[in-house]
């Protein structure tokens, strides 16, 4: 009779799993809550202590450490020497391991939890099953995913018994079911530990990528085990065609960008820089002043907007080339518009309000940078003016609004701005100057001369940007200070009449 062992955390079609194996002939071992629900499902079992002679002691903590339980899952079936010890013990060997474990990582995710809570949802026996089982492939099954369960009964139907290829892909899967566990218990120990020496990841992939950057370049797309808002590797996907690396790239670009305001903001990218960005009444006006703010660059663009799309901007989008369309929700009529175009990528992604510190992972050759993601929201106050001339109320808010633009283009960077819209992004250029030129002169092809607002990511290290915006209608800067040439850059604006202030912060994106 072959044996079966039972223990699991996550129950889900255990019973039906079970029931299959018994109606076979199979014997089935169970323990503790495993065993009470299969006992309640009319599903005769063995108790884990009939197998090991001892009863389940320190609450549970031990009950399967056990030479009757090891010995039966790692002594090869080939090797004499191995059965004839078993034998003269009285272990039976076991042919199948149904194990899932604690479940750590949800504990440790709920806010306020303790180092005891955690520590109690550290699973000790159920890896170690998971692992002598997996070692011992060559004979034994080892299950530790509910999805796994329909594939191991319908091989045992066919074949009698599951086949090695099987054994040997589901022992790979326990052994990494295993590490992520492990994974998860460091990271939080060490974290509770203050321990930064070493950084643990677990990825998961989600989607194998037509190609890369370029389409001689292999490429895939993994996520991370817990879902946040804002997060393209858990958005839902509502039409068009599958998502690209370089899609993936701007859409997040997007959404960092995006989270940056509460009131109704539309923001479009193009190779991970904004091109339009713009506050208004609702999605609809919102895209609209977005769309103005650059039309020729946003062609062929990815939009996102923190608000359900409406029926009126879907119909005043649906004209323009995009790539991607993202917001928390669609209505179905606005759906329906914007499907009509067989190509383009609709998706919703949550949207809420998230305080927990985010890292931002960048590989080089043979090594990975780690640092926090730049999300402070401070923005420029009047208290940080440093020259004669104040700046408005109205300035004031257009310098918080250009301020958290520019934290999201590629340095060096510079953003004009005039009314909770973007005129002008100068991105990625070797010099300042040449940054604010591409953005003050954009804002001129517009017809701006006067209101506007300017944005730097760096200090000014000379006070040529200052002359040169003076010269296009800026009337208001924000930028860090932190030059040895600060005091230029303010005389030339108390010259200028042009109000400027320090923020003390800088947004480097290289």
């Amino acid at each position: 009779m072959k044996r079966a062992l039972f223990s699991v955390s996550d129950k889900t079609g255990v019973a039906e799993f079970a029931r299959a194996l018994k109606d076979r002939g199979w014997e089935v071992i169970a323990t503790g809550g495993t065993q009470q629900l299969l006992e309640r499902e009319g599903i005769a079992t063995t108790g884990i202590s009939e197998v090991t002679g001892f009863p389940e002691i320190c609450d549970g903590r031990v009950k399967t450490l056990h030479p009757a339980v090891h010995g039966a899952l790692l002594a090869r079936r080939d090797d004499r020497e191995h059965m004839g010890t078993l034998c003269g013990l009285g272990i039976l060997p076991i042919d199948l391991v149904c194990v899932n474990l604690y479940p750590f990582r949800q504990t440790v995710a709920r806010a306020g939890v303790t180092l005891a809570e955690a520590t109690e949802q550290i699973d000790i026996g159920g890896p170690s099953m998971l692992r002598s089982a997996a070692k011992n492939n060559v004979s034994v099954t080892v299950v530790c995913d509910p999805a796994d369960y329909a594939e191991v009964l319908a091989e045992i139907a066919r074949e009698g018994d599951t086949t090695p290829e099987l054994r040997l892909r589901l022992a790979a899967r326990a052994y990494t079911h295993t590490a992520e566990y492990d994974m998860a218990i460091a990271a939080y120990m060490r974290r509770e530990a203050g321990l930064s020496e070493k950084l643990f990841l677990s990825f998961e992939r989600t989607q194998e990528l037509r190609y890369g950057e370029n389409p001689h370049q292999r490429a895939a797309f993994y996520r991370e085990a817990d879902e946040v808002p804002y997060s393209l590797a858990s958005a839902r996907q509502l039409h068009g065609k599958e998502l690209s690396y370089n899609n993936i790239q701007d859409a997040n670009a997007a959404l960092e960008l995006l989270r940056e305001f509460d009131d109704p903001c539309c923001v479009a990218v193009k190779h991970m820089n904004p091109c339009g960005t713009a506050l208004g009444a609702d999605a609809a006006d919102a895209w609209r002043r977005a769309y103005e703010a650059d039309p020729v660059s946003i062609f062929g663009g990815i939009v996102a907007l923190n608000r359900p799309l409406t029926r009126e901007a879907a119909a005043a989008m649906k004209p323009v080339f995009l790539e991607i369309v993202i917001a928390p929700a669609f209505e179905p009529e606005a759906l329906e518009l914007l499907a009509a175009k067989k190509n383009l990528r609709l998706l919703t992604v949550r949207m809420d309000a998230d305080t927990a510190p985010a890292r931002q992972l960048a590989s080089v050759n043979g090594g990975l940078l780690v640092q926090e993601l730049d999300r402070t929201d401070e923005v420029p106050v009047a208290g940080q003016c440093v020259t004669r001339r104040r700046p408005t109320e109205r300035q004031l808010a257009d310098l918080a609004f250009a301020w958290r633009i520019v934290k999201h283009v590629k340095s060096n960077a510079v953003v004009a701005v005039r009314d909770g819209r973007t005129l002008g992004v100068g991105a990625g250029q070797m010099n300042r100057v040449g940054s604010a030129r591409i953005a003050l002169e954009e804002a001129r092809a517009k017809g701006v001369t006067e209101g506007i607002v300017l944005a730097s990511d760096g200090f000014f290290p000379f006070d040529d940007c200052v002359r040169l915006a003076a010269g296009y209608g800026v009337e208001a800067i924000a930028q860090p200070g932190g030059s040895v040439r600060d005091a230029d850059s303010v005389a030339a604006a108390d010259e200028l009449n042009v109000a400027m202030v320090f923020t003390g912060v800088r947004h480097f994106k290289h």
